[in-house]
């Protein structure tokens, strides 16, 4: 249902909600999980701006009366850093299309299995591809809590808050100026977790690694205090930093201590530092494309995972190394993670996947795309490349243009999708070990 103007969204809502933008009151949840939410969400993505701001605000007063929380996992981290719980990995997931139902999907596992330790993400790339500004993947995934009744912390991260190289040699002040805007716009929307990723101005011409880092940690420390500054009162958003850039060389214990020890002498404890540090340990985003559009297996190299993450924790208080690229592993990879120290793993492509090749997905729209992808985007089908690696390649900047026909697709259709989605969502929330961790959430974040 689309809305005419406001006061038509709130006659809509009044079987359900009483009162106006952040200050509202639920009278009766079982028919705002009917409906009234899906008529909240679609209007707080697709209208015009006046009505789309105000539903994303009724959005954010209902979860907040209903105890849906955006929340900082910083308290969690620490506690895993002092060694006082571990044990498990927390996935952190990237939602690039169908936002709203793939996140009603993660709920679902989530409550069936007492999952309280698990991140929705989305990087400055996907921000920018599959056009979905902060405030609205925000308002995505509290209306999917909302749908589902889930209470509790969510917790809302920015993934690859990334320095351009060229960029930055070009105009130093100017990109880092760029991505504080990005950070003023993320924290505004309560993303209170936030990865720094200047791993990509490591300079390796450089003699020795704290060389090699320095413009790296002092990038990251630059950044980490402008979220301090800005972070809201009582909240203290968690921050990771990442010393070794994706689809790169494996980083090493030396990489990782001169980055800490250059980013550390900065802060001086002036402010909280880094939650936990990102590393390479060979994988690629979206992994490994064959001829024929097969994912190529890549060996993780878990000694790596293991040696820097306890190096992590005990040398500087860290919850341990994160590990990205990691959604298309195998399946028997992702329980080595938590027997071997990893924090956190970033999982995306691998749900992307699911939602294009399900039997549930709409041919003649999956055509549609490909066709608009290779007339768009024929500079990305370098020589050599076989069609079907230039759809796997290029397919996630389908999400983007195709937003409302994905949106639109049947409620049969989509219910396929998420039945499928929550099947694989509980499967890796075993793997990594993380069912049962609502005990320690309720503990450590308040």
């Amino acid at each position: 249902m689309e809305f005419k103007s406001i006061g038509n969204m709130y006659d809509s809502i009044r079987s359900a909600v009483k009162g106006e933008g952040g200050k509202v009151e639920v009278t009766d949840e079982r028919a705002l999980r009917g409906e009234v939410i899906d008529n909240l969400i679609y209007n707080g993505v697709f209208n015009e701006e006046e009505i789309v701001r105000e539903a994303r605000q009724v959005i954010k007063g209902i979860a907040d009366v209903m105890g849906i929380k955006p929340a900082s996992i910083q308290n969690l981290y620490e506690a895993m850093g002092r060694g006082e719980c571990g044990g498990f990995t927390v996935p952190a997931i990237n939602i690039r299309g169908l936002t709203y139902d793939v996140a009603r999907a993660v709920f679902r596992a989530a409550m069936k299995h007492n999952v309280g330790a698990f991140i929705f993400e989305i990087a400055k790339s996907e921000i920018g591809y599959t056009q979905q500004r902060p405030s609205e993947y925000t308002a995505c995934v509290l209306a999917s809590a909302i749908k589902e009744g889930y209470r509790g912390c969510v917790f809302i991260q920015g993934d690859h808050f990334q320095i351009s190289a060229k960029k930055y040699a070009s105009n130093r002040e100017g990109e880092i100026d760029s991505l504080k805007g990005l950070i003023k716009e993320a924290l505004e929307a309560s993303f209170f977790n936030i990865d720094i990723d200047a791993s990509t101005i490591v300079d390796l011409s450089r003699p020795g690694e704290m060389e090699q880092q320095r413009p790296n940690f002092e990038v990251t420390a630059i950044l980490t205090e402008f979220i301090r500054e800005g972070e809201p009162d009582g909240i203290t958003v968690s921050i990771g930093g990442e010393i070794g850039e994706v689809g790169g060389k494996n980083s090493t214990e030396e990489e990782l201590r001169a980055f800490m020890d250059g980013y550390l002498g900065i802060i001086d404890n002036r402010m909280k530092g880094l939650s936990k540090i990102s590393v390479q340990t060979g994988t690629t985003h979206g992994g490994v494309v064959m001829p024929d559009g097969s994912i190529a297996k890549v060996k993780v190299d878990f000694d790596t995972i293991e040696r820097l993450s306890r190096v992590a924790r005990e040398a500087y208080g860290l919850a341990g190394v994160v590990q990205h690229g990691a959604s298309t592993l195998p399946d028997d990879a992702f329980d080595i993670f938590p027997k071997r120290g990893t924090a956190e793993v970033h999982l995306a492509t691998g749900f992307q996947n699911m939602i294009y090749d399900s039997p549930a997905f709409p041919e003649d729209l999956k055509k549609e795309i490909y066709r608009y992808l290779a007339d768009k985007h024929q500079d990305e089908w370098k020589e050599g490349m076989t069609e079907e690696q230039f759809v796997y390649k290029t397919r996630k900047r389908g999400f983007g243009p195709f937003k409302e026909r994905f949106w639109n697709l049947d409620g049969e259709r989509r219910e396929r999708i998420r039945a499928e989605l929550e099947e694989r969502f509980e499967l890796l929330f075993k793997k990594l070990n993380v069912p049962g961790t609502v005990e320690y959430v309720k503990r450590w974040i308040t």
